[in-house]
């Protein structure tokens, strides 16, 4: 007995498509390929690029988004999808502040995973490979993950993790990093001055799920020398930048 979902299917097939074309298609096509009427073709489409699985060109043509097509886990990983939703929003914040900026999220133990990045193209610039795990304790997108983490677990972290002094700058005091954490609460941001790299500074904010819990952490890497002149615009559009990746994800600000 066939038990497939139709609109399930119509999803699969399409998504399945715009995977195998190497470049993008109009709705004609995709009407004609899948042989499905041209406005559940059209709404299909609008729902996966609302979505972040698809692209929409100037010319009105789909394509799969290129962070899933390069995804090393399954099309529609939540890590993936979230990077789809957070790609245009960071190359739109890297080039309005020209610095390198990041996505993070927490890993199984409490460090850092950077999802993806959208790199300056600045001679001089910050930038870093997206392997590893970074240190939650010492990178602002890892304080941003552990001030919004359960206080539990984030005791549990600072308490099994050994606080390497990776500058003369680095916070290797716990004491010091709870209060540093309660102030990046308090902020809403968290800012780190060549802790982890010297010559980095970093500016990150919380990116959060529908239901308010924080999903991830953005965050834009400055050669420190720069930095000074533009911190108080780093700060602010980080955090709506951050905000705007949050709206996509579903999450809307109680009035």
């Amino acid at each position: 007995m066939n038990t497939e979902v139709k609109s399930a299917a119509r999803v699969l097939e399409l998504l399945e498509l715009l995977a195998r074309c190497p470049a993008p298609i109009a709705l004609k096509d995709v009407v004609a390929t899948l042989g499905i009427p041209k406005s559940s073709a059209h709404g299909l489409l609008q729902t996966l690029v609302a979505r972040g699985y698809a692209e929409r060109d100037g010319t009105d043509r789909y394509a799969f988004h290129e962070s899933l097509r390069q995804s090393p886990g399954w099309v529609g990983g939540s890590e993936a999808q979230l990077l789809a939703l957070a790609q245009p929003i960071m190359d739109q914040l890297r080039d309005e502040l020209g610095e390198t900026v990041f996505l993070g999220v927490r890993g199984a133990r409490g460090d850092v995973k950077a999802l993806g990045k959208a790199a300056s193209r600045a001679p001089i610039r910050y930038d870093a490979d997206l392997v590893g795990l970074r240190p939650a304790y010492c990178t602002a997108m890892g304080r941003v993950l552990l001030a919004w983490w359960d206080p539990a677990s984030t005791e549990a972290y600072l308490t099994r993790t050994k606080l390497r002094a990776y500058t003369a700058n680095t916070v290797t005091d716990r004491q010091k990093l709870h209060g540093l954490l309660a102030q990046v609460r308090l902020d809403g941001y968290a800012v780190l001055d060549q802790e982890y790299v010297l010559g980095g500074t970093a500016t990150a904010a919380p990116v959060l799920h529908r239901d308010g819990t924080v999903a991830a952490a953005l965050n834009v890497g400055t050669v420190s020398s720069r930095y000074p002149q533009a911190k108080r615009q780093i700060i602010a559009a980080v955090i709506r930048a951050a905000g705007r990746i949050s709206q996509r994800l579903g999450y809307r600000k109680a009035a």
